[in-house]
């Protein structure tokens, strides 16, 4: 194991994580030291060398996008940080070290004076008989890619298949979890498949998109009057909306719900929320349901010079008292910029403060021709509410190049069809839960 060098010299920070908040954290940190003058380094670390703008991978699992337009470099926008491709496997508070393999799982360590711990989170899974094996989900590239190339798979073979119950299985999608991720996905399918249907000859009615919620009532985030809407559309595009049901077992053909429910399925999405990143339990530092416990600053409490935000942090809501922000990009982000005020602030650059955010409302793309969105508190539904879903996430991309490309790929779908083409790149296997999300090496080398 490579030893980190000992040397007395300008201060390190260290970032793991390159989401939403590690990466607002080094872009806004390099500035703040920059313009103190600082001798101070930024060291980021993360297993991929990207950003993934995770809000727009229905699009991408739609076929409205190219995966490299979501996927926004490092090193293109992040001049002056040292970044390093590793997955983190623990860190040594005391010696303020930290232990991560390389590409090729070589094990090294890295010295930090500063550590603001970023590492997002993966998808909630629960203990369902066939869920890992046979399910997939929308947090990665891989995932995104996967539903889009099986689902047209599913469709060839529908055209061809002899068997009626068999092709009628192959046309049925099946995505659990009515929240924004589930709902835009299953809204971007209905495009696609209608798109399909026209490629492959085969009747609309007999493609079945149905969306599974455990709760009484889609997206309770939007609020009520909005997720009604949003309903009534995705009900008069064909999509069968069952409440209050989940999955109880998943096989390679079929689908099992909580009221006894079988559904012929050969697709299964599962979009039911996040949990923290797997690292967190490894810390040994106290949590709030399941994410790292940190004070109003961003600070580890007891933990002089650890920070912490995003996904993987319990940073309390000051507009709801009691309650812990969700994970939303929009939350990561503005988490980033003060982690970097506060980390500065630690290194004698500025004032620290605490986090604090007002909510800029929510937007919910819906499918063409139609959105909901509620900027300032602002109801909106229809195609004011699609230009103002379309024009939210241009600028919320922090990266002119794949802001113009995202705009283009916008454009292009107006004018002309989605393209049916499956790529064959995300294999099944590749595109697994723990494979695809947690980003650590594949298991056979470490075997090896």
């Amino acid at each position: 194991m490579r030893k980190p060098r000992k040397t007395d010299h300008a201060p390190s920070v260290v970032i793991v994580g390159s989401g939403f908040a590690g990466f607002e954290c080094a872009r806004r940190l390099t500035t703040l030291l920059r313009r103190k003058r600082s001798p101070a380094t930024v060291t980021l670390i993360s297993p991929v060398d990207y950003l993934l703008y995770t809000p727009l991978l229905p699009d991408v699992a739609g076929g409205v996008i190219d995966p490299r337009f979501v996927t926004i470099p490092l090193s293109d926008n992040l001049p002056g940080v040292r970044l390093i491709r590793g997955y983190v496997d623990a860190v040594d508070f005391p010696a303020r070290t930290l232990r991560f393999r390389d590409q090729e799982n070589a094990t090294q360590e890295l010295a930090w004076d500063r550590l603001v711990l970023t590492p997002g989170s993966i998808t909630r899974r629960f203990d369902i008989p066939g869920l890992n094996e046979h399910a997939r989900g929308l947090k990665s590239i891989v995932e995104a890619l996967y539903l889009r190339d099986h689902i047209l798979e599913q469709f060839e073979l529908a055209a061809i298949d002899r068997d009626p119950r068999r092709a009628q299985a192959r046309k049925t999608v099946v995505v659990v979890g009515a929240s924004y991720s589930g709902t835009e996905l299953i809204a971007q399918l209905c495009a696609m498949a209608a798109s399909a249907a026209r490629k492959f000859q085969i009747p609309r009615d007999d493609i079945r998109l149905i969306l599974v919620e455990l709760s009484d009532r889609m997206m309770p985030e939007i609020g009520p009057k909005l997720a009604a809407r949003a309903e009534r559309v995705l009900r008069r595009h064909g999509v069968q909306i069952q409440m209050g049901v989940t999955l109880t077992e998943v096989g390679p053909d079929y689908a099992i719900l909580t009221d006894g429910t079988r559904i012929d399925t050969y697709t299964v999405a599962w979009l039911t929320g996040v949990v923290a990143s797997p690292l967190i339990d490894t810390l040994g530092l106290p949590t709030e349901r399941g994410r790292l416990k940190v004070g109003p600053d961003l600070g580890v409490p007891g933990m002089p010079g650890v920070f912490a935000g995003g996904d993987a942090a319990a940073v309390a809501d000051v507009t709801n008292p009691g309650r812990i922000t969700p994970p939303t990009a929009q939350h990561a982000t503005r988490q980033g910029k003060t982690l970097a005020t506060n980390v500065a602030a630690s290194l004698g650059h500025g004032k620290p403060r605490n986090y604090r955010h007002r909510d800029l409302g929510t937007v919910v793309d819906l499918g063409p021709g139609f959105a909901v969105a509620n900027p300032l508190n602002i109801h909106m539904s229809g195609l004011p509410a699609k230009a103002v879903t379309r024009g939210y996430h241009l600028y919320a991309i922090p990266s002119a190049a794949n802001r113009w490309a995202v705009f283009t790929a916008y454009l292009t779908a107006l004018v002309f069809p989605r393209p049916m083409v499956s790529l064959g790149v995300a294999p099944s296997s590749i595109a697994r839960f723990s494979v695809s999300e947690e980003f650590g090496p594949p298991a056979q080398s470490a075997a090896g």
